[in-house]
């Protein structure tokens, strides 16, 4: 059908082409080999290595829970925080109509501080199971638990405030040698500071152990300034600063007791005084003698009646200052009278019986209680003490009248 040369034709293209058909489709075959192997291993690398690196802009969007920061050289492994604790259950609903409050009601501990004195003076020491059994204490009329009873000898801790004013000669000198026979009785643990007043208080030293700095101190009262006793002024001043030392103090007031021109008056000082805790005051009276003298050799002199009154009164008010903290008054005429008198303060102030109760009235409502406190033997009736000699002894306690009570806002 065809012809011979078309048939040369086809058999010498046939010939030419079998060797590059046979070349051609083993390249292709090793082409598309290729292809599927790169392709198979590809998504064998992504499905079995989680760990591959990120480019940077999904490092910059992963979050911060991924396991720590990232950079240019992948994620940084640190670890991660504690889960968070579950939170707690919620509170239970307030009622409204029903007030929820919590009361807690503190009654503060009482202290007083009692002496056994006998007639003449003398301090009455009795064994400390003695006094625990027969101590009494009423407040207010009522009697009171004693919680304890306790005897112990402390060192002072007193101020000594000295009347030195410009009035006359026998009130100074009779207030200069007390205050000295006062500072040559302190022994050498005591601390001691002293103050002086005329128209106003002054600080002459702190407190001190030094003896020798006492004297200096009183040295220097040579020439008074003014002629005004404000007493009421100094001892209201007095009582401020010493309300914020702690422990148990002791005032010693050594003056006339007349006070002229004060801007306190006497019912504030008495209400300093019933608010002062843990102070006990004793007061030397000067010009005794001297008001004595008066009163025997100046009948009939214009005025001296109206002069002896307000010395009087001012002798009444000394004595109730230290009445009412448990202390004592003295009115000494002679200069030997000092030695024995301070002897006395002294011994008082170291040598006390200390008695705490809890009060039966819990309300603190800052009103004044009185207080009494007795040595009571069998059937309530008082103790009777007796001497070596078997008389009895009359005796007195003191302690203060009364204390008053804290108010619920201190």
């Amino acid at each position: 059908m065809y012809s011979e040369k078309h048939l040369k034709l086809r058999q010498n293209l046939a010939v030419m082409f079998s060797p590059l058909g046979a070349g051609l489709a083993a390249l292709m075959a090793f082409v598309l080999l290729c292809a599927v192997a790169g392709q198979a291993q590809s998504t064998s690398t992504q499905s079995g290595s989680p760990a591959a690196t990120p480019s940077q802009s999904q490092q910059d969007q992963m979050p911060a829970a991924a396991g720590g920061p990232t950079g240019d050289s992948g994620s940084i492994a640190v670890p991660k925080k504690a889960p968070e604790a579950a939170p707690p259950p919620p509170a239970e609903p307030k009622h409204p109509d029903i007030p929820q409050y919590s009361m807690h009601v503190d009654v503060p501990v009482v202290t007083v501080n009692a002496q056994i004195l006998a007639k003449d003076g003398r301090a009455l020491n009795l064994p400390l199971d003695v006094a625990q059994q027969h101590f009494k204490v009423w407040e207010d009329g009522v009697p009171q638990h004693i919680q304890s009873v306790t005897k112990s000898k402390a060192p002072i801790t007193a101020v000594m405030l000295v009347e030195f004013a410009a009035t006359d000669w026998n009130f100074m000198m009779d207030a200069l040698n007390a205050s000295y026979t006062f500072a040559s009785e302190l022994q050498p643990q005591d601390w001691i500071a002293v103050d002086y007043f005329d128209v106003r208080p002054h600080v002459l030293l702190d407190f001190t152990q030094d003896k020798q700095a006492v004297f200096a101190a009183l040295n220097s009262l040579q020439f008074p300034g003014f002629s005004e006793t404000d007493i009421f002024d100094a001892m209201y001043d007095m009582l401020d600063r010493l309300d914020r030392v702690p422990g148990r103090k002791d005032l010693v007031v050594i003056a006339s007791g007349r006070d002229t021109f004060s801007k306190i008056n006497l019912d504030q000082l008495l209400k300093k005084i019933k608010m002062t805790r843990n102070v006990t005051i004793y007061t030397i009276c000067t010009g005794e003698a001297f008001l004595e003298y008066l009163d025997a050799a100046g009948q009939g002199m214009p005025g001296i009646n109206s002069f002896m009154l307000d010395y009087a009164q001012a002798k009444n008010q000394m004595n109730a200052f230290a009445r009412m903290t448990g202390g004592r008054s003295y009115s000494p005429r002679l200069l030997g009278e000092f030695p024995d008198i301070f002897r006395e303060v002294g011994a008082a102030m170291r040598d006390q019986y200390t008695i705490t109760y809890k009060p039966t009235n819990s309300k603190q409502d800052g009103t004044y209680r009185k207080i009494k406190v007795d040595l009571v033997g069998p059937n309530d009736k008082p103790l009777v003490i007796k001497d070596p000699k078997n008389h009895d002894i009359k005796y007195t306690i003191l302690a203060r009248d009364g204390y008053t009570a804290k108010h619920q806002v201190e």
